[in-house]
């Protein structure tokens, strides 16, 4: 028995019967050999982990744009708090881990640069729509690794294609990514949001305060101890006072920062919509000005597709610089 046959063996013996056991998994699109060392998720999480699009994910934009100081979340610092707080529920649940772990890390691995307004512009441009946790799972499925994929198994690109809307995953632990991942952004956007000015701890509604506490720590701890406590039957689910909370806090959040553009911290992502929609007309026009690797999947899936993907892609920095040599006159001295 190799190492990998050893650690199925504990999942057996030590997971709920509620978990995925990676020796159970629906399996990967295309067979290989297994690895001597990881289990089919292990194997998942690390593939996520060493791509080139999860790095890109450190200079794309959270919920501002372009901020001044160190502290601020990028797209990258969410997912990593996304999947510990995923796996902490996980551990408490006795679900799989790494699963959990894989999910978390690749769960945002295909959103936009600029964050939810990148993903809006392209959403409106692309005929067929666009939506970056389905964006994730072709990230994963046909760009990555020069368009052969990273061959991930189905209970990973299950939970990532479901963690934002949509059905439930198909497991347990996919679903706990999905709490996991609003719980995350609401408290710690809302901690961004107090550091930028743009609210305060005193504006937060009273039930919000009472019920999931006064600080970050506590509200993200309240949060967790419910689902942990009220898991039932296979059922993960919060008790309803901490649940109806939970909620006003998500509308409190939407209502305030998320779609309120008129605040200073995010009156910039109004400049996001002529920023996607100048570089998509211009690549659309200009097919063969993107690289061509891209060039390659508009000849097999249309421009419109091809663009998409480019641009989704990009980091802020990237999208910007791109944006500023096609569009913006340099300067060019005079002799």
């Amino acid at each position: 028995m190799d190492f990998r046959e050893q650690q199925e063996q504990l999942e057996k013996e030590i997971l709920s019967p509620y978990a995925a056991l990676a020796c159970e998994s629906r399996g990967r699109a295309k067979d290989e050999p297994k690895c001597d060392i990881r289990t089919d998720f292990a194997r998942d999480r690390d593939r996520i982990l060493h791509s080139k699009s999860f790095r890109r994910l450190k200079q794309k934009t959270q919920v501002f744009l372009s901020p001044l100081g160190d502290h601020y979340r990028t797209r990258m610092t969410h997912t990593l708090e996304v999947t510990q707080i995923a796996r902490t529920i996980s551990r408490a649940l006795r679900l799989n881990e790494d699963l959990t772990e894989a999910i978390g890390l690749g769960h945002d691995i295909g959103h936009t640069p600029y964050g939810h307004a990148g993903e809006r512009a392209l959403n409106a441009l692309n005929p067929n729509g666009f939506k970056h946790y389905l964006q994730s799972v072709r990230v994963c499925e046909k760009l990555e690794k020069n368009r052969k994929g990273l061959n991930l198994t189905y209970e990973t690109l299950n939970g990532m294609a479901c963690h934002t809307e949509g059905p439930k995953a198909a497991t347990l632990e996919g679903q706990v990514v999905r709490f996991a991942d609003r719980i995350a952004f609401l408290n710690h956007d809302f901690e961004d949001s107090v550091s930028a000015g743009a609210v305060t701890e005193d504006m937060l509604p009273a039930l919000v305060r009472s019920h999931l506490g006064t600080g970050k720590s506590q509200r993200i701890t309240t949060l967790i101890t419910s689902l942990i406590e009220n898991f039932h039957d296979g059922i993960l689910a919060m008790d309803e006072a901490t649940d109806a909370a939970f909620r006003e806090f998500n509308d409190f959040m939407y209502e305030t920062i998320y779609l309120n553009l008129d605040g200073k911290p995010k009156e910039e992502e109004k400049k996001v919509y002529g920023i996607v929609e100048s570089l998509f007309d211009y690549y659309h026009n200009n097919p063969d000005a993107m690289p061509p690797f891209y060039v390659e999947i508009a000849f097999s899936e249309g421009v419109d597709r091809a663009v998409t993907d480019y641009i989704s892609g990009m980091s802020d920095e990237f999208a910007t610089r791109t944006y500023t040599d096609l569009f913006i006159p340099k300067s060019w001295p005079v002799y």
